[in-house]
């Protein structure tokens, strides 16, 4: 299925939503920090992101605070985490605005981690998703729950090529952490 995609180096488009927020009153949305889910869960996704191999070259995350703490917390798990840049167009971003910024990505990235939140990133891998391996597909169609990730592979020579149908979705994850395992 990825073959359709073209030619070019195999890249990866890795979707984390951000960890369970907590919900403060008077905290206006963009600020809303991590529930204690969220800072048990956040770890995990970096766990099981460094455990497939899927570290990324690059990450793009939302300001918001709950999206930049997972972020965080979740490559505090790696040795080397990779740059990040923080772009405000992915709050509350539809899929025309998370492919604006992903195809923006410089050619030499081939894994893109984006952090940000549904129903943007549900629908983003949904477009994408030529295919899925195993129930992948099946399950993210289901719900992309906080700190799902999903993982798209695609042959391109840059991110501008990326299309609807044109990648495979190889991975559908939700990681989650222990009761013990918060951080702050």
């Amino acid at each position: 299925m990825i073959e359709r995609a073209g030619a070019g180096p195999l890249r990866r488009l890795v979707l984390l939503r951000h960890a369970k927020s907590d919900w403060p009153a008077g905290v206006e949305d963009h600020d809303r920090p991590l529930a204690p889910r969220g800072l048990r869960d956040a770890p995990a996704a970096g766990r099981a992101l460094a455990e497939a191999g899927g570290l990324p070259d690059l990450a793009v995350c939302c300001t918001a605070v709950r999206a930049r703490r997972t972020w965080e917390l979740a490559a505090a798990e790696w040795g080397t985490p990779p740059p990040a840049r923080y772009d405000r167009r992915l709050y509350a971003a539809g899929v025309p605005d998370l492919l604006e910024v992903v195809r923006e990505v410089p050619p030499g990235v081939e894994t893109l981690l984006l952090v940000g939140h549904n129903p943007g990133l549900e629908d983003l891998a949904l477009r994408l998703a030529g295919d899925g391996m195993d129930d992948a597909l099946e399950r993210l169609r289901e719900k992309f729950p906080t700190s799902a990730l999903a993982v798209l592979a695609w042959r391109g020579t840059g991110w501008p090529a990326l299309a609807p149908g044109t990648a495979l979705l190889t991975a559908f994850t939700v990681p989650r952490g222990r009761k013990g395992d918060q951080r702050k």
